[in-house]
């Protein structure tokens, strides 16, 4: 099955005590590499969410973004600064005492003070984040379905690319192998009246100049590399075609197939031969930017 290793989802649940935000994106990457980010009171959630990216992807670089806005937001906490207070109020009995200053220390004058007074936001409890983990899991879950729809139908696209770059990848090793053929055809007979023009007075065994020309036409035969490309195309439609992600497996191809190719070239003779292989290899460089898509 081919499916895009890129997607965006992003969805908002709003339930009774808060609101849950979850954003997922995903990157072609050579590996699965995902990344949580929850607030956190939902820390030891990172796992399990996780867990539920990795069963609907297999390839990639995934971002997963976890935000929870509460309907009532925690009352922050207050402390005093005693130690500061303390010595600020021994500072203003001094300066009164030299009549420097009147009236005593007022509320008021603490709070225009922001040594005095430490103000934190309350965590939220341990039984809120429990509650809160059930529609958290679910959430991530339905922007995971979202995310691979959304990689599945980018894939469709992707599947019908490759299939018309395949065909035409096919098309050309037919095409080199015919060319292939009527260059070792000419190769035979170019050897043979070569041999008649150098044998001119002599008398030759014909049976040994027969092998020997058979044997040099034979090391430009490329009926084995064409069987083995066929098998590689035939083996490409199977996996496109099956459940499992593809993408590795595709890139591998490729590979053996330009390796294939490559022989070829080394082996055939000839100026059209030449030709068809550069056009293959083109398709074939072609293919492997767009399997790196794949997942």
């Amino acid at each position: 099955m081919i499916k895009s290793m890129t997607g965006f989802a992003s969805l908002t649940v709003e339930g009774e005590r808060a609101a849950i935000g979850v954003t997922i994106r995903a990157v072609n990457h050579r590996y699965l590499d995902v990344q949580v980010r929850t607030p956190a009171s939902l820390a030891g959630l990172e796992g399990r969410l996780r867990a539920r990216v990795q069963r609907r992807v297999s390839r990639g670089r995934v971002e997963l973004a976890v935000a929870v806005q509460y309907r009532e937001p925690p009352v922050p906490e207050v402390e005093l600064n005693q130690a500061f207070v303390s010595r600020l109020s021994e500072a203003i009995e001094k300066a009164r005492a030299r009549g420097m200053v009147e009236g005593k220390l007022t509320p008021g004058d603490l709070v225009r003070l922001p040594q005095a007074l430490v103000i934190k936001e309350r965590s939220v409890d341990a039984s809120e984040s429990d509650e809160l983990e059930p529609a958290v899991e679910s959430a991530v879950e339905r922007a995971a379905g979202e995310l691979d729809l959304m990689r599945a139908r980018e894939g469709e696209h992707l599947k019908e690319d490759l299939d018309g770059r395949r065909f035409l990848f096919a098309g050309l090793v037919e095409r080199i192998r015919m060319a292939a053929e009527a260059g070792r055809a000419n190769l035979q007979q170019r050897l043979a009246e070569r041999v008649a023009e150098l044998s001119t007075g002599l008398q030759p065994d014909p049976v040994a100049v027969a092998q020997e020309i058979v044997r040099s036409a034979a090391r430009s035969d490329i009926s084995e590399e064409v069987v083995r490309l066929r098998a590689h195309l035939a083996q490409w439609g199977s996996m496109v075609e099956g459940e499992e992600a593809c993408g590795r497996k595709l890139d591998f191809l490729i590979q053996e197939m330009n390796r294939e190719i490559n022989t070829i070239a080394a082996k055939s003779d000839g100026v059209s031969v030449s030709e068809l292989i550069v056009e293959a290899k083109a398709e074939l460089e072609k293919m492997r930017e767009q399997v790196q898509n794949v997942e």
